[in-house]
């Protein structure tokens, strides 16, 4: 697993719950060094036990768990790198949805050692969609409602967001589009200023 995503997690862990949470989580984890380097790679294995041991450690849901760290991605300002590849997307909350299936090349881009889910987007009626994430290791789908729900907020849309479970190595969450302009969304500039 890339570091860029163990260090997402390690960042999350210590601006939500305090550095002494990361250290016993780090030690529970029995990680070499506490701090990931986010241009290395870790074995896949590194980030579920991490997580695993996240969850123990704060007495939290793993899926609640997953689901804030994705919120934590669009929303919190030292992560706005995440926020500017996603509204890359679009104009509009649909437009970011039908980029959805080429969030992965577009990561490829950025950091070329960056593999993420895949992502398959299905319009079933104007308002109704669903989202197939595949990916070996279970979670993503979680990650995947809290960051849906942080960018629908940025566009200022209002959607229903389900998660449809796990099968085999697929995660599938229904998205219900209620108003696609139901409050102002955030700025978002092209450039970035200085």
């Amino acid at each position: 697993m890339h570091g860029l995503i163990n260090k997402a997690v390690e960042a999350f862990v210590k601006d939500t719950y305090g550095v002494d949470a990361w250290r016993v989580i780090a030690h529970r984890a029995d990680l070499e060094d506490p701090s990931f380097e986010a241009m290395m790679v870790y074995d896949n294995s590194v980030t579920p036990r991490v997580v695993d041991c996240a969850t123990e450690a704060l007495g939290v849901e793993r899926g609640d768990f997953l689901q804030n760290l994705g919120t934590y991605l669009v929303s919190q300002p030292s992560q706005q790198a995440v926020r500017r590849l996603l509204r890359f997307g679009g104009v509009d909350f649909v437009d970011f949805l039908y980029s959805l299936d080429d969030l992965y090349d577009r990561a490829r881009l950025a950091v070329a050692d960056l593999f993420l889910p895949r992502l398959e987007l299905r319009e079933h009626t104007v308002n109704q969609f669903s989202l197939t994430v595949r990916s070996d290791i279970d979670g993503f789908g979680h990650v995947l409602i809290g960051l849906l729900t942080a960018m629908a907020d940025d566009y200022g849309a209002l959607v229903m967001l389900e998660y449809g479970g796990r099968q085999g190595e697929v995660e599938t969450i229904a998205i219900a589009l209620l108003e696609t302009a139901f409050a102002a969304g955030n700025r978002f500039e092209l450039g970035v200023r200085v």
